[in-house]
């Protein structure tokens, strides 16, 4: 027998070994260390011990935690995540009521290992961070005191795995937690919810524990195989990888698009009697769609139509209604944001959550202003669309109402719990009466807001349509050319929602088809109702001149954050919490950049998807994602065990892991080297990458450890001190302009500065958007072609 000696700071086996009992009749084994003669003394009951009899074991004080136990307890303890919800709640529940923050997750799986044991049905292990656990020991305390205890966190999925994560570290009784969950941070929302809790639904907590333990297991398999076949500091996962795959194969296809070269003919024709002259395009050829494709043929049929004698064949008149879209989900907010803002998904998320979590309008604290950003669902309750419509009828007349309150389905597959879509908590709270407590970003994120749902709420747009066909007739050829015009007759929902993109896709300013592609050139001629003259079936007209037009096809265009979102939205990959982080999960491990708004893959983003996509096929398929998606759902049901969808997914996961490791052929870039060596060992100098992207350091690594910042000019010099301005990022990737001498010179520009200066005072200009330019001198806002045309000039 051993026992480990705590002078010789190892074990030794026990000399002269003694059976004996602690105080409190435990049995232990005493005897001596043979090197150095300590005591030595080890726990645990052996034969020896058989036959006697432990000592009487006296009763003890009470300890400080029996006292604990009988402490009498009073209030009531409330648990958010953030303590800006914690002030806002706090508020409305008054005294008796304690509000603490868990400042989100409050245990997770161990970073340093895999923290799964795939033997064991795929146990997990948990702990609480180091940085959470004063937060731990803080509420654990509170929660010895509380009579009563409230687990108030967020009303999905990974609100309640919060919930019960908890319960666990603080060690909470379940017979004193109660669940309670409220969509919308109001008096009315949570008086209800503390009128009605629960207990903790474990299938919830299980669909979000599959889904984590799922990840891990991903992501803690593919990306150290990454850095054995590539780089370091690379990452891969079930579901970023299916984004980048979708980005990687649009950029495919934009490569590999081959132009193809289509014309159309615009006619001017005149009625003599029945002024003004108008244009119609020609849709047909002898009873053909019409879609001539090379100068030659345009040329032969241009001399036939001036044979032609053309008249009215078609006069139509009609109307069409145009309906408000549903109000805000999670993704259709994120694309808005960014198709009218510029905003990134992540910032319109954080601004939202502002929102959400309350702000302070001078009513004596904080108040929320929306409802729970994080949802997929379009519900509204009937309380709140009754609202809505005293507001409609208020503002604007009774004429906007339509006979019912609108009903909207959600569309999303797979759409999770029966949360309420993305509205303000009330509608009496327009955005000019706040506007003065708001930030900008807040204001124009809650203008988004209340628009998009008071217009869900009111009648569809009418529209006056006309059609007009002429037909070209000679011995030869037959034609019929067409025009169409709308006028709106009635503004409905417009008059609060006006959309940049109409339902048919094109862009209401100019009428151009803005779908990706324009692959089959049936671009349509439109014209506004008062440009056409008043025509009948029958009416001769003259041809008065042709506009022959080359156009090529276009090949798709890129993913922007709002296409993107709705893409996985359609495929029913993630899930509303999750398409921000996905965008910044791309983007921050170097695989995506963003070229204004749109998102391009990197060299290094495409070699990882091509080695991900050739031998883990199943992990990044669209269709295998969305599944999983489903099977979670199932899991959130109760139809199915998480421990049953990870096994079924791991077993072939593990045989093409242990293909991989074999066949997976690197694909490690000798670093760059630059013209320069270091001074101290006179070895070259490259370029490697880090972390945090691209640096410079000695080739001679890990010998010599010297490093210096990769400084990406941009040709500019700095208006402080002249030095060079050059790109940099933060450490969440955020790119930003600054001098090379800081800290030095402390110039910075979040706005990339430009080569051209300033026409009025020769200062530093940098780019507002794609057309607009601004001076930082004198503050003058210029076109972007002015500045050209200067330069122009003086060169």
């Amino acid at each position: 027998m051993e026992a480990y000696c705590m002078k010789c700071k190892e074990k030794r086996t026990i000399n002269n070994p003694q059976p004996t009992f602690t105080a409190s009749g435990t049995p232990a084994t005493m005897g001596v260390c043979p090197v150095c003669g300590t005591r030595l003394y080890r726990m645990g009951k052996t034969e020896a011990h058989a036959g006697l009899v432990p000592p009487e074991v006296k009763p003890r004080s009470r300890s400080n935690k029996a006292k604990k136990g009988n402490l009498k307890r009073k209030g009531c303890l409330v648990i958010v995540e953030s303590p800006a919800k914690a002030r806002t709640v706090g508020r409305y529940l008054g005294k008796g009521y304690t509000v603490c923050a868990s400042i989100g997750h409050v245990r997770d799986l161990l970073r340093s290992k895999l923290s799964v044991d795939v033997e064991n049905d795929f146990k997990p292990q948990y702990r609480v961070p180091n940085d959470k656990r004063k937060i731990v020991k803080a509420i654990k305390a509170d929660a010895a005191k509380a009579k009563e205890i409230y687990l108030a966190t967020d009303p999905d999925r990974e609100g309640e795995a919060i919930a019960w994560h908890l319960m666990e570290a603080a060690e909470i009784e379940p017979g004193r937690a109660r669940r309670v969950v409220f969509h919308e941070i109001t008096r009315s929302a949570i008086e209800k919810a503390f009128e009605n809790p629960r207990s903790i639904d474990m299938n919830l907590v299980d669909a979000q524990q599959g889904r984590r333990i799922l990840d891990r297991l991903v992501g803690y398999n593919l990306s150290p195989l990454l850095w054995a076949k590539v780089r370091g500091h690379l990452s891969a996962g079930r579901v970023q990888s299916a984004a980048l795959r979708i980005i990687v194969d649009r950029e495919r296809e934009i490569s590999d698009f081959i132009a193809e070269e289509y014309w159309t003919i615009d006619a001017e024709f005149l009625q003599p009697e029945n002024p003004p002259a108008f244009k119609a395009r020609m849709i047909q050829i002898d009873g053909e769609s019409s879609k001539p494709s090379s100068k030659a043929v345009i040329d032969e049929l241009l001399k036939e139509l001036g044979k032609e004698k053309f008249q009215i064949s078609k006069v139509k008149r009609g109307s069409r209604q145009r309906k408000p879209g549903a109000p805000f989900t999670t993704s259709t907010l994120q694309q808005d944001a960014s198709r009218r803002l510029g905003y990134t998904a992540r910032r319109t998320m954080a601004i939202a959550q502002q929102l959400y979590e309350g702000i302070n309008l001078g009513e004596g604290g904080p108040s929320g202003l929306i409802t729970y950003i994080r949802t997929d669902s379009t519900q509204v309750s009937i309380q709140t669309q009754a609202a809505a419509r005293e507001v409609i009828k208020t503002l604007f007349g009774e004429i906007y109402l339509p006979e019912k309150p609108p009903i909207y389905k959600t569309r999303a597959r797979g759409a999770q719990e029966a949360h309420e879509a993305i509205r303000p908590t009330s509608v009496d709270r327009s955005p000019k009466d706040i506007q003065g407590f708001l930030s900008r970003e807040q204001f124009k994120l809650y203008s988004l807001i209340w628009k998009r749902f008071v217009a869900s709420q009111m009648k569809p747009a009418v529209y006056d349509t006309l059609t007009i066909e002429v037909e070209g007739k000679s011995t030869e050829h037959f034609t019929l050319f067409r025009v169409s015009a709308s006028s709106i007759r009635f503004a409905g929902f417009l008059e609060v929602y006006g959309d940049k993109l109409s339902t048919n896709g094109r862009d209401s300013k100019n009428g151009r088809n803005v779908e990706n592609g324009q692959k089959n050139g049936r671009e349509k001629l439109e014209a506004h109702m008062a440009q056409l003259p008043d025509l009948a079936i029958g009416d001769l007209v003259i041809l008065e001149e042709l506009y022959p037009e080359q156009h090529f096809t276009q090949p798709p265009t890129r993913y922007t954050d709002a296409t993107l979102i709705k893409t996985l939205e359609e495929y029913g990959i993630g899930r509303p919490s999750t398409y921000a982080p996905i965008l910044t999960t791309i983007q921050q491990r170097g695989y995506v950049e963003r070229q204004r708004k749109n998102l391009v893959p990197t060299e290094i983003g495409i070699t990882v998807n091509d080695l991900i996509v050739g031998h883990f096929a199943d992990v990044v398929d669209l269709q295998f994602t969305a599944r999983m998606e489903n099977e979670f759902d199932e899991i959130a049901n109760g139809k199915r065990s998480w421990v049953e969808v990870i096994r079924a997914f791991y077993g072939p996961f593990e045989e093409e892991l242990r293909r991989a490791v074999e066949q997976m052929p690197e694909m490690k870039a000798e670093p760059v080297k630059i013209d320069r060596n270091y001074p101290k060992c006179k070895n070259p100098l490259v370029i490697r990458h880090g972390r945090y992207g691209k640096f410079i350091g000695c080739s001679n690594f890990p010998e010599c450890h010297y490093t210096e910042p990769l400084l990406e000019k941009i040709g500019v010099s700095c208006p402080k001190c002249g030095g060079e301005i050059i790109k940099r990022r933060t450490r969440k990737g955020r790119i930003f302009y600054g001098c090379e001498s800081y800290p030095k010179c402390d110039f910075t520009s979040w706005k990339r500065p430009l080569v051209q200066n300033c026409p009025e005072c020769g200062g530093i200009v940098v780019a507002e958007n794609k057309s607009k330019v601004r001076c930082l001198n004198c503050g003058s806002n210029f076109d972007i072609s002015e500045i050209e045309e200067k330069d122009a000039e003086t060169a």
